[in-house]
C-alpha cells in the first residue's frame, strides 16, 4: 500500500506543479500556451475544441492523484476502490476542464452578420450625417445590437441619436434616411 501511496502522491504533486506552471505561462504570455502537434491524419472536428489538451490531462492527473491519496490516507479504502474512485474523479476533472475550455473558446467566436437583413429596420444614428454623407448607425440585426457604417440617402442632415430607417443595402453598405 506504501508504493500506491507514493504513486498517488508524486502524480498529484508533479501534475499540480505543472498545472501551476502552465497557468503562470498562460497569465504572462497569453492564451496560446498549449502544446500543438502535427499528425498526418485529418479529423472532422471543430478546430476550437481540443478535448485532449495538456490542461485536461493535467486536470485528470491532479484529480487522480489527490483523490487517490485522500482515499488511502483519509478514508482508508482498499486498493480496488481507491483506484476506481481516483480514476472516476480524474475523468470528472478532465471532462470539466475540457468543457470549460470549450465554453471559453466560444467567447472568441466571430459572428458574421447578414447586413441585407437590415433593410426596413429602424435604428439610431450613432454619429452626425451630412447630406448624402457617411457615418455610423446603431441597429439590431438578427437580435444582435451593432454599430454599422451607413450612408445618408437624403439631402437633409441627420443628427446623432435621431431615429433612422435602412432603405437599401448595396456594396456592403447600408443606406438610410431619417425616420
Amino acid at each position: 500500500m506504501e508504493n500506491l501511496t507514493n504513486i498517488y502522491f508524486y502524480t498529484a504533486l508533479v501534475s499540480t506543479i505543472l498545472y501551476i506552471v502552465k497557468m503562470f505561462i498562460f497569465a504572462v504570455f497569453g492564451g496560446d500556451a498549449e502544446v500543438h502537434t502535427d499528425f498526418n491524419t485529418s479529423f472532422e472536428t471543430e478546430d476550437s475544441f481540443d478535448f485532449i489538451s495538456l490542461q485536461s490531462i493535467l486536470a485528470f492527473l491532479m484529480g487522480f492523484g489527490w483523490m487517490g491519496l485522500a482515499c488511502i490516507k483519509v478514508w482508508y479504502l482498499n486498493t480496488i476502490l481507491t483506484i476506481a474512485i481516483s480514476v472516476a474523479f480524474g475523468l470528472l476533472l478532465l471532462f470539466a476542464s475540457a468543457w470549460l475550455m470549450f465554453q471559453v473558446k466560444k467567447l472568441n467566436k466571430k459572428v458574421v452578420k447578414d447586413l441585407s437583413k437590415a433593410v426596413g429596420l429602424i435604428g439610431k444614428a450613432y454619429t452626425n450625417f451630412e447630406p448624402n454623407g457617411q457615418g455610423q448607425i446603431e441597429i439590431t440585426i438578427t437580435e444582435q445590437l451593432s454599430v454599422e457604417e451607413a450612408v445618408n440617402t437624403k439631402e437633409e442632415p441627420i443628427k446623432a441619436f435621431e431615429m433612422v430607417k435602412v432603405v437599401k443595402y448595396e456594396n456592403n453598405k447600408l443606406y438610410i434616411e431619417k425616420e
